[in-house]
C-alpha cells in the first residue's frame, strides 16, 4: 500500500470531495423528501452498491474506454440523464396521498428507491471518470499490493465516505420531513420539489462536459 503520508493525503482529499454538496447528495435528499427517511436511506444504499460497478471498472481499467471512445461516454451519459428526468417527471406528477398525508407508494418506495438509485449510479459515467482520475494519484506501483487491489481498496474507502455524507443529508432531510409530513399540502410540495431536483440533475448531466 502507499506510504502513510500518501494515505493521509488520500483520506483528507476524499473527505473534502465526499462532503461537498453534489449530485448524489441532492438525489438522496430528493428521494427522502418524496418518500421518507427509509426511501432516502435505501437510495443512499443503491448509490453505494451501484458505485461498486465503477470501482471494479477502475480496478480492471475499463473506465479508460470512456476516454478512448467518446461516443460510448456520450451514450451512457444521455441514457442516465434521460432516466433521471423520467424519474423526476413521474415523481412530480404523482398524486397518490392517503389519509395520513403520506404518499400511498411509501411502503414500496424503499425498494423502488434502491433499484432506481442503483440504475442511476451505474449509468453515471462521471463516477467512472472520477475514479480513474482520482485514485491513480494515490496508487503506488512499487507497493506489495498489486495495482488492481489498491484501486479496489481505495475505491471502496471513497465509496464508504461518500455514502456517509449522503446518509447525513438523508437524516437531516428526514428530520425536516418528520415535521411537515402531517400536512397533505406539504407532502405534495415536497414531492414536486423532489421531482424538480431530479429533472434538474438530469438536465445538468446531459449538458455537462466530460
Amino acid at each position: 500500500m502507499p506510504s502513510y503520508d500518501v494515505l493521509a493525503a488520500f483520506f483528507a482529499t476524499a473527505a473534502v470531495f465526499a462532503f461537498i454538496p453534489g449530485p448524489a447528495m441532492l438525489y438522496a435528499t430528493a428521494q427522502t423528501l418524496a418518500g421518507g427517511r427509509v426511501a432516502g436511506l435505501m437510495a443512499s444504499l443503491g448509490i453505494h452498491v451501484g458505485c461498486y460497478v465503477h470501482v471494479l471498472a477502475a480496478a480492471a481499467g475499463l473506465s479508460v474506454l470512456f476516454h478512448a471512445v467518446p461516443v460510448l461516454y456520450l451514450a451512457v451519459k444521455l441514457i442516465g440523464a434521460a432516466y433521471l428526468i423520467w424519474l423526476g417527471i413521474a415523481l412530480f406528477r404523482s398524486r397518490g396521498v392517503d389519509g395520513t398525508g403520506l404518499p400511498q407508494v411509501r411502503r414500496k418506495s424503499g425498494r423502488r428507491a434502491f433499484a432506481e438509485s442503483v440504475t442511476v449510479e451505474v449509468l453515471n459515467p462521471k463516477t467512472a471518470i472520477f475514479f480513474m482520475a482520482f485514485l491513480p494519484q494515490f496508487i503506488d506501483s512499487g507497493a506489495s499490493f498489486p495495482v488492481w487491489l489498491q484501486f479496489l481498496l481505495l475505491g471502496t474507502v471513497v465509496n464508504l465516505m461518500f455514502s456517509l455524507a449522503d446518509i447525513v443529508c438523508v437524516l437531516l432531510a428526514g428530520s425536516l420531513l418528520g415535521r411537515l409530513q402531517r400536512s397533505t399540502r406539504a407532502v405534495r410540495l415536497m414531492q414536486r420539489a423532489g421531482g424538480v431536483v431530479l429533472v434538474g440533475l438530469g438536465i445538468n448531466v446531459a449538458f455537462q462536459r466530460a
